[in-house]
């Protein structure tokens, strides 16, 4: 056998992608930035398997057709291996692996067949099983190292996983294989599907790159997993399975996780405004340098943030509607439109939906020229040329409207949601209670039996692999599967969240950062009693702080760790995923994981609002109109903070438990009930009264409320009513014409003016006779007739229009 270097030649690598995949393209470019981080082993055109002469390549492909036993392989052994060979040697090249390049079956994918089908009808072959005898040495070639196919014409049909990687395995790295084998067999909750599939993948990835397994590298596995995305058009999801059992083989050292491969982590300034494709050049550059002066005191979020609004709302919209713009200096004309646009968020074709955060919108892009100018009067050189009047006036950025209307829609939301909390959390609690009861029932039962539980028959689902970790059951007469181990996970995961959630006021990312560590115990100084406590991780703050946990919520973490804990007793380390900071968090003992895709992962917030979509729409949860309540997370923040100090809880010390800085930003989660001013009205009558002689709130008989009533009625007078109060005297012995507290009655007005002319004709008669005794009582009489007129007329006074007057 001729010893031949391992070369690669460029343009007859492995072959490239044909056009127009099975699968979805989005999917295999997303793993494209790892590709280009951990790049595959190259593909070769010569190396010394493949150069071998034709009589060792024939008994080679014989001794593995042979070892298959009186199978497929003995039955084509007599015409597969000469097929082949002479289907081969007929192409271009000096290697047999040039000569299956040149052939362009590997392009062909799952098409190949077509291609010898031809040969062999030409060269007298027609019959299906002279093809189907190629097609099995063609696999046999591949084991053995004599070709080496791309991963995409493995994965798209060249070679299925009923026997290519078993024997693989024996033919090329029985001990690598076997050790492989071994760990698979070690996770009892590993179905037997997946293993086949991750001993296949192993399989095609030595066969399509070379070597053993000890050899595969991560560019290798990532090239894989991107080629069953192209591929397939239901790719596997359980590539984890086969990277985390060469990571424990020592084969390779890389994340804990396969999907941590894929994150690249936070994008640089020019990145982030790179992804808008703007046309300006200099402008682009300046906002770059922008965003990287600015970085070292923001944390990726808000950079993120900024980055959109001055990329994508301002100058990308800039650049579209007024191509080849190229200065910040703006026109009051093309300032105003694009404000105008700035309003409107694209909602509908109709009737585009106003932009909530315009206001913070606009506060971006005016801090954005007005640091230029105060850059430029610091470092001329560099941004004086971009110093440029701002279009925006101080005015434009007041959000003073804006809170108040943001206020409005949260109390809103509170008052919806929160006189319906207790519902919803009972709805939560007995459908997982429905749940675990009818998983518990489904795992005693056989295959096609029936069970019951939690008030429902099912029949348990007969699979045709066997049984697996997931549990599937069906209704009687219904052909349609229910996945009750989802169905029981789901119900699981969606009252842990809403327990802690709605029990401690914590943010999502919070959350989901909650691990067994964050679980302390405090010894009160004066008691000496053990106080349990669970330790918040500094997230939109950077401040940590402690909650007390409540009986309940010590009953929910526990049922919590004691879920997922792994059978040594410890909580698994899993790593969690920040997407606020785009980057990848150490292994950590989180509470808030699951075992999914046959590994444990860190729920992801995207998970856990799912979860809770799901279990709100199961409870049909409704508003005071009817309409369905939708909950997030957020929410739930807002229902503690404002049912906390509804109870008692003191404003401060609820900001301390909510982890804000300023107080008012605590006050502004709280929601103000109309009851509420209600209950403090009353309250504040009731701390009036206690000062005020008990007597005087005692129940009164019957003769005294008698007496009461029939005061009113004593006080009417011929001009009008007594307003003296109830059960005091008359202090001028009657003389209710000189009393302030009569009130004289409009209709009685001729009556008092007869009685004023009357006193004016008495005290005419007492002047004549010389009655000064009574001269003095008649004008003090006739003062109090001329007051009740007087306020008789004031009573009677109506408005009078007199016109506005204009200028001439």
């Amino acid at each position: 056998m001729t010893a031949v270097a391992a070369v690669a030649l460029p343009g007859l690598g492995q072959a490239a992608p044909a056009a127009g995949p099975r699968g979805g393209n989005a999917r295999a470019a997303l793993w494209q930035p790892a590709r280009d981080r951990f790049p595959a082993r190259p593909g070769l055109t010569a190396w010394p398997a493949t150069a071998v002469p034709r009589a060792e390549a024939q008994r080679q492909l014989d001794r593995v057709l042979a070892a298959r036993g009186r199978g497929a392989g003995c039955t084509y052994i007599r015409v597969g291996p000469g097929a082949l060979l002479d289907w081969l040697a007929g192409q271009p090249g000096a290697t047999w692996q040039e000569r299956w390049l040149a052939s362009g079956a590997d392009q062909a994918r799952s098409g190949w067949r077509d291609i010898p089908r031809r040969w062999l009808q030409d060269h007298g072959h027609a019959s299906v099983y002279w093809l189907d005898g190629l097609s099995v040495a063609l696999k046999a070639a591949a084991i053995t190292d004599i070709v080496r196919p791309s991963l995409h014409w493995l994965l798209g049909g060249g070679a299925a996983e009923n026997h290519f990687a078993r024997d693989l395995a024996a033919q090329r790295d029985p001990e690598g294989f076997g050790r492989l084998l071994e760990l698979c067999g070690s996770d009892p909750d590993l179905p037997a599907a997946v293993r086949s599939r991750t001993l296949h993948r192993a399989a095609v990835i030595v066969a399509a790159k070379g070597g053993t397994l000890a050899q595969i590298t991560i560019g290798d596995l990532i090239a894989e997993h991107a080629a069953e995305c192209d591929t397939m058009a239901r790719p596997g999801q359980d590539t984890q399975v086969l990277y985390g059992l060469l990571r424990a083989m020592g084969v390779i050292t890389g994340p804990a996780t396969f999907r941590q491969l894929r994150s690249a982590g936070p994008r640089t300034p020019a990145g982030l405004i790179g992804r808008y494709n703007l046309a300006c050049r200099p402008i682009r550059d300046l906002l770059a340098d922008y965003l990287r002066e600015r970085q070292p005191t923001l944390d990726y979020s808000t950079l993120n943030a900024i980055s959109s609004i001055l990329g994508k709302l301002f100058w990308a919209d800039l650049e579209q509607h007024h191509p080849g713009i190229a200065s910040l200096h703006l026109p009051d004309d093309v300032a105003r439109a694009w404000k105008q646009r700035l309003q409107a968020r694209p909602g509908g074709p109709d009737s585009p939906a106003e932009r909530i955060n315009y206001g913070q919108c606009l506060t971006v892009v005016r801090a954005f020229y007005l640091d230029l100018a105060d850059w430029a009067a610091e470092d001329p050189a560099r941004w004086a040329r971009h110093a440029v009047p701002c279009p925006i006036r101080a005015h434009e950025t007041r959000s003073r409207k804006t809170s108040r209307h943001r206020k409005s829609r949260m109390d809103a939301r509170t008052r919806e949601r929160l006189p319906a909390l207790p519902a919803l959390v009972s709805a939560v609690t007995q459908r997982r209670k429905d749940a675990a009861a009818l998983l518990a029932a489904a795992r005693h039962a056989e295959p096609s039996q029936a069970f019951s539980a939690a008030g429902q028959t099912l029949i348990r689902s007969s699979l045709r692999h066997g049984p697996g970790r997931k549990i599937w059951a069906h209704g009687p007469g219904s052909p349609k599967r229910r996945d009750l181990t989802g169905e029981e996970d789901y119900a699981f995961w969606a009252w842990a969240t809403i327990e802690v959630l709605r029990s401690t006021g914590i943010r999502i990312e919070e959350l989901l950062e909650l691990s067994h560590h964050s679980l302390v115990q405090y010894r009160l100084p004066g008691t000496g009693e053990l106080v349990p406590l669970l330790q918040i991780a500094p997230s939109k703050t950077d401040a940590e702080r402690l909650l007390l946990i409540s009986p309940g919520l010590a009953d929910v973490l526990a049922a919590i760790i004691s879920r997922v804990r792994a059978p040594s007793g410890a909580v698994p380390l899993v790593a969690a995923y920040d997407h606020y900071e785009r980057r990848w968090m150490p292994p950590a003992p989180l509470l808030f994981q699951r075992r999914f895709r046959n590994y444990n992962q860190a729920l992801p917030a995207w998970t856990i609002r799912k979860i809770l979509n799901a279990a709100i729409a199961h409870a049909g949860i409704t508003g005071p109109g009817g309409q369905p309540l939708h909950y997030t997370p957020h929410d739930f923040r807002r229902m503690f903070i404002t049912d906390a100090v509804l109870n008692g809880l003191p404003p401060h010390i609820a900001q301390v438990i909510a982890g804000h800085r300023d107080i008012n930003v605590t006050m502004g989660y709280k929601a103000v009930y109309p009851d509420e001013a209600i209950q403090a009205h009353l309250a504040f009558l009731t701390r009036r009264r206690a000062l005020r002689p008990t007597e005087e709130y005692r129940t009164p008989t019957d003769a005294e409320w008698a007496e009461f009533l029939g005061h009113f009625e004593r006080r009417k007078l011929s001009i009008g009513q007594c307003g003296r109060a109830f059960g005091t005297p008359c202090i001028h012995e009657h003389a209710c014409i000189r009393c302030p507290m009569l009130w004289p009655d409009p209709v009685q007005r001729a009556r008092l003016t007869e009685i004023r002319d009357n006193l004016l004709a008495r005290i005419a008669e007492a002047e004549r006779e010389a009655w000064p005794g009574e001269l003095e009582g008649l004008k003090i009489s006739l003062a109090g007739a001329e007051d009740k007129l007087a306020q008789i007329a004031r009573s009677n006074r109506t408005t009078v229009d007199l016109g506005i007057p204009g200028t001439a």
